[in-house]
């Protein structure tokens, strides 16, 4: 085979809005050399006339991803905004392909054009991509003089950023309206989010966010207060849940199982710990299930998934075929059948916790330690309350929770 057969067929380059004046020796040089361009209909606006066949990229995105393959050993351009590795479509074409058939050439992100016009530190703002993603993915992230740099669909989202702002009680914070960065068109406006928003803003648009105001930040411990939460009592209180989180021990990229999730509490808290993780939630009650998927979405982590269902019935039927866990909760419905069933299809490794409130499930959570090993730990809450007209004692029920690695 020769060099000319290893060579990728398949060149990936970052493109902006000053279209081939910001380009680099080399993806100029790849661009004249392609037989096929591939970009969507912003960017081929901006193309000179060249001898390669222009294709428009389709919407849906991943539309576009057979017509790209179908000219595999053909000389194909695709472009993709900025730097396509960096909240860019880099990835949603690489994952189709071998390490041999492509290669990349990135711009400037719009990460990095925005930084430079506000004079920010690239490395101390938080940058999110939320073009295609939920706005409340913010949420997290709305500590008081934080700075954050957006990207965002298009105009009318900056209006609705806004809104969302002003309705959790950031209404303060300067919103730096960044449009068409490094093109001839570039506007950059700065606005409070609680002014009028401009009607005239275009796509591409980012947004620097410098947070501001009397509205509540989420804390970063686990263990967060329990009015962040919508619950009807079924709900792993504050002081037990971070006792719960810290047993669970999440670290980057790890799945949950949280079976009998109530009002997610848990699972969002597993989630708030790192953006790379995920969770399933299994809740029998439809009303506690919806709820929890609420929570989950205003709390900036949507993504989690809540299966409807008996824990028990699901794990006889399909969860094992779900992608296995790194940890299990069990915060409902705890059975001597339930982890008859669960703990054999558990992969070495796994952390396992599980609280007791009832008697019998303590004696349960007693015979399986015993069994089986791991700790067994009694978490016994008093709080002071009025005592006539002086103040006592009122204790909790007292929560019985075994933790064990398989």
């Amino acid at each position: 085979m020769t060099d000319a057969d290893d060579a990728p067929w398949l060149t990936v380059v970052g493109w902006g809005e000053s279209g081939t004046a910001g380009l680099t020796p080399a993806s100029r040089e790849a661009l004249e050399a392609a037989e096929v361009v591939f970009g969507a209909r912003r960017h081929l606006r901006l193309l000179p006339t060249l001898s390669a066949e222009v294709r428009e990229w389709p919407v849906p995105f991943a539309d576009g991803i057979p017509e790209l393959l179908a000219e595999r050993g053909r000389r194909t351009v695709m472009l993709v905004s900025g730097d396509p590795f960096w909240f860019g479509a880099g990835t949603s074409l690489t994952r189709h392909l071998a390490p041999h058939e492509w290669h990349s050439l990135p711009s400037p992100s719009t990460f990095s054009l925005a930084a430079s016009r506000l004079g920010w530190a690239l490395e101390r703002v938080t940058c999110l991509g939320l073009h295609a993603r939920p706005l409340t993915r913010l949420r997290p992230h709305l500590h008081r003089g934080r700075r954050l740099l957006v990207l965002l669909r298009d105009g009318p989202a900056v209006g609705e950023l806004a809104a969302l702002l002003g309705r959790i009680g950031f209404g303060a914070s300067r919103l730096h309206v960044l449009e068409a960065l490094g093109g001839h068109e570039e506007r950059v406006r700065t606005l409070r989010a609680d002014a009028e928003v401009p009607g005239d803003i275009v796509h591409p648009v980012a947004v620097g966010l410098e947070v501001a105001g009397d509205g509540p930040a989420l804390p970063l411990t686990p263990g967060r207060p329990d009015h962040w939460f919508a619950h009807d009592g079924q709900i792993t209180k504050q002081a037990v849940r971070a006792a719960t989180l810290a047993a669970l021990a999440p670290t980057a990229g790890e799945r949950l199982w949280d079976l009998g999730t109530g009002s997610g509490s848990v699972a969002i808290e597993w989630l708030l710990s790192h953006p790379d993780n995920r969770a399933l939630g299994i809740e029998r009650d439809t009303e506690r299930a919806e709820r929890a998927r609420r929570n989950a979405r205003e709390l900036g982590v949507d993504w989690l998934e809540v299966v409807e269902g008996d824990a028990l019935a699901l794990l006889e039927d399909s969860l094992v075929d779900a992608p296995a866990p790194d940890a299990v909760f069990i915060g409902g419905g705890l059975c001597e059948a339930l982890l008859a069933v669960l703990w054999p299809c558990l992969p070495a490794g796994t952390r396992l916790v599980a609280n007791a409130v009832t008697l019998e499930s303590e004696a349960l959570l007693a015979h399986w330690q015993q069994e089986a090993g791991g700790e067994l730990l009694r978490l016994e809450l008093s709080s002071a309350t009025a005592l006539g007209s002086r103040r006592g004692w009122k204790a909790a029920y007292p929560i019985v929770q075994w933790r064990i690695v398989k």
